[in-house]
């Protein structure tokens, strides 16, 4: 699906901004998938997730700022803040992820948070590329499809490993840590759908 913006500026920093954002969710999610890897878990990783998003924090202002600055705007000013929103919504969970590995003191990662990091991680880059593609007039369709496809299957991961969870483990505490962890694991996919659907809205608006 191609794009035809009826109003274009010359200035696309809201693009470059979005580019920048997604570029910051997509390092977090690598590093969210490096921190499920090993055990015990690197905590470094933490850090470094944590100052991805303090960068996406001010992003995410810089954007909102410049759109009450703005008189003529690429595409609807709600749309614009929709999507600003579910980026930085993409970015808190994705650190929520990470605090929980500290919070808890995990020290041994189970299968279904590797896989799940691993769609976190597919899911964030092609975020990213369907805001490329946003940015070039370009179809987005195969990315926000991918996207979907990924958080289906996040679903059906997330699914095993709560059965797999109730099934094996004993100790309460556990359970509750890691029945945390899975939900906010899989909760980044949604967000990633959510913020890939505010996209596809965006060219459905304005195709």
């Amino acid at each position: 699906m191609g794009i035809s913006f009826r109003f274009f500026p010359r200035d696309e920093q809201f693009f470059d901004l979005f580019g920048q954002m997604t570029g910051e969710i997509r390092q977090a999610a690598a590093l969210l998938e490096q921190l499920l890897a090993t055990e015990p878990p690197d905590l470094q990783f933490t850090e470094n997730i944590k100052d991805s998003e303090h960068r996406c924090d001010t992003l995410t202002h810089d954007t909102i700022q410049r759109l009450h600055r703005t008189f003529v705007t690429p595409f609807d000013r709600e749309d614009l803040y929709a999507l600003t929103t579910s980026l930085d919504d993409v970015m808190d969970a994705i650190d929520h992820a990470a605090t929980l590995v500290r919070l808890y003191r995990i020290a041994r990662i189970r299968d279904g948070a590797r896989e799940l990091a691993h769609a976190v991680s597919g899911a964030s880059e092609r975020l990213h590329q369907a805001l490329d593609a946003l940015a070039h007039k370009k179809p987005v369709h195969p990315h926000t499809v991918e996207i979907n496809r990924l958080e289906n299957e996040a679903d059906r991961i997330y699914q095993e490993a709560v059965r797999d969870l109730f099934d094996v483990e004993t100790d309460p505490v556990t359970i509750i840590k890691w029945k945390d962890m899975y939900d906010v694991l899989e909760l980044i996919t949604d967000r990633c759908e959510d913020a890939a659907n505010v996209v596809e809205g965006i060219v459905v608006k304005h195709g």
